[in-house]
């Protein structure tokens, strides 16, 4: 309780620049939670996704793969389903390997849209903060120079404390959103870097050789 209550006269002597500070991290945190939430759910749709293809690529049945890929909202899904509907047109394992990394292109920007916004804000907090304390200064010097001379000291002392408190403020709200900067893009490039993976593994089941010239299997569906 008694630090619920120096946080709130913290922030009621940072003055009128806490608010938008506040408002920033309030928003940081937000999509910081929504990226989190997607990005898990994405990881154990692909997990998810993955074990229902092997499958389906053990047994070389290439149109319920390509069916699956179409009816999946999970991005290994369609990764694979283009490699394998490529297939069909092409036995080269270049074609069919460039189909996969164009599908891992279409999933990255969804992965990592407004990732890139919690830095920014970050930034935005850091300065909303060092711009309070400049404005808080300014304003302490100038009713320093109209006040009582023995009470200038005492005055100036308080008014600096006060407007410090943006910059603390500030920095206090962009430490935790870069972090979760850091730990979303890690996660971002960990799914990114399993679909490339699990692309490979794929290629790798599939009936077709460098050259082109396609192995003794049954052909695709």
């Amino acid at each position: 309780m008694e630090f619920l209550q120096v946080m709130v006269r913290f922030f009621q002597n940072g003055g009128p620049f806490m608010y938008p500070i506040a408002l920033v991290l309030a928003f940081g945190l937000a999509i910081a939670l929504e990226r989190w939430l997607y990005l898990n759910h994405a990881r154990s749709a692909n997990k998810k996704a993955f074990h229902e293809i092997l499958p389906l690529l053990k047994k070389r049945d290439y149109a319920g793969l390509v069916k699956f890929g179409q009816q999946s909202r999970a991005p290994i899904a369609r990764i694979i389903g283009a490699g394998v509907a490529r297939m069909k047109q092409s036995q080269r394992r270049d074609d069919i390997e460039l189909a996969m990394e164009e599908g891992v292109m279409e999933a990255m920007p969804r992965l990592e849209k407004r990732t890139p916004y919690i830095a920014t804000l970050a930034n935005i907090a850091t300065l909303l903060g060092l711009l309070g304390t400049i404005i808080g200064l300014i304003a302490a010097f100038t009713a320093v120079a109209e006040a009582n001379p023995a009470d200038k000291a005492t005055l100036l002392s308080q008014s600096i404390s006060v407007a410090m408190n943006t910059t603390a403020f500030g920095l206090i709200s962009a430490i935790p959103l870069l972090l979760l900067h850091t730990m979303l893009q890690s996660k971002t490039t960990e799914i990114i870097d399993s679909l490339e993976m699990a692309g490979v593994k794929s290629l790798n089941l599939m009936p077709i050789t460098q050259a082109g010239t396609p192995t003794h299997s049954t052909p695709a569906n």
